[in-house]
């Protein structure tokens, strides 16, 4: 099994951030940060919509433990879990589904990866409004807790896993294919 840490350290390296998405990590301090990207979408809200609920088919299973994105699913309802099961008897929470706004946004308190064995907490919020006759899709990962978590050096490789993520997201509401 590969380690999430190693993950996500190697993913900031390998992937560049798409010119086109507005993407910014903010208020970084060794207690906290904030992940958040912003983009157009060829797709109606609804299309992006749908999308955002095939969690298998545009997270990357580079990025989950046990390679395979088809071991995820998302119970998409307050309390629903995103889980990772794999037939070796692996089973990982990601999160906890606390808000759905069906067509609109969901949130989940959700540490990641590297984030899960550290003393914060993460709200991810995935968006999609139709604004000025456009599909728009915001995914913003906020994270916070303990200094002794060092975030602030975690944040840079966090932030280029999340944004991975959102350029799959993009690319499956758009095309139907994430990759």
């Amino acid at each position: 099994m590969k380690s999430a840490l190693l993950v996500c350290a190697g993913a900031a390296m390998m992937v560049s951030p798409a010119p086109s998405a507005r993407a910014d990590t903010i208020a970084v301090t060794p207690s906290a940060f904030v992940s958040s990207f912003r983009d157009d979408v060829k797709a109606t809200p609804d299309a992006v919509w749908k999308a955002v609920l095939q969690l298998p088919r545009w997270w990357s299973g580079q990025h989950t433990y046990s390679g395979q994105a088809a071991n995820l699913s998302l119970d998409v309802q307050a309390g629903g879990c995103w889980c990772e099961r794999a037939s070796d008897g692996l089973s990982v929470q990601h999160g906890t589904v606390v808000m759905v706004q069906p067509g609109r946004a969901i949130r989940v308190f959700a540490n990641l990866g590297p984030l899960q064995d550290l003393p914060v907490h993460g709200v991810l919020t995935i968006a999609t409004a139709a604004q000025e006759g456009k599909t728009v899709l915001r995914m913003t990962y906020r994270v916070a807790g303990d200094a002794s978590a060092a975030l602030d050096q975690l944040a840079p490789a966090v932030d280029q896993v999340m944004g991975t993520q959102f350029r799959r997201l993009k690319a499956l509401a758009e095309t139907g294919q994430a990759d």
